[in-house]
């Protein structure tokens, strides 16, 4: 186990639109607000064509070979996710969500694009007095948070 502590900065109320990108329009939030680090929690809903990783290919094998799940209708969706800078020092969101629909519910991480259906609502918590950052893990061939 590895990990660094934080003070608790702004927190933010987000409403993002129908249309947007989930994990770009974040980001690009937190660019623009000068949020190097933080938490949230979202909820709402992804339009049909989103898509979601879920989980290796191989189990174990190097570097990770991703399996993605495209939606193929509108979802309910709720998630939790990290943002922390990355090599460049650009906001770097890490995000799972469940994602369901009748009696269905998928979870994924929201990386490869999950389209805004009509609204999500974010609650954003800002970090303040860290110094953590995710960094290309080359063997695995994804940025790990190095706390």
């Amino acid at each position: 186990m590895k990990y660094s502590q934080a003070k608790q900065g702004r927190i933010f109320i987000i409403r993002l639109e129908d249309g947007e990108i989930l994990h770009e329009t974040i980001e690009h939030f937190a660019a623009g607000q000068g949020v190097k680090a933080a938490y949230m929690i979202v909820l709402g809903g992804a339009d049909s064509r989103s898509r979601l990783v879920v989980g290796p290919e191989y189990g174990r094998a190097t570097p990770v070979d991703p399996m993605t799940h495209e939606l193929d209708d509108v979802h309910e969706i709720v998630g939790t996710g990290t943002l922390f800078p990355d090599e460049d020092g650009k906001p770097m969101l890490h995000m799972h969500v469940a994602s369901g629909r009748r009696d269905s519910t998928i979870t994924g991480c929201v990386r490869t694009g999950v389209k805004i259906w009509q609204v999500v609502e974010v609650i954003l918590i800002e970090l303040l007095d860290t110094t953590a950052h995710r960094r290309l893990e080359p063997e695995l061939g994804f940025k790990l948070l190095k706390p």
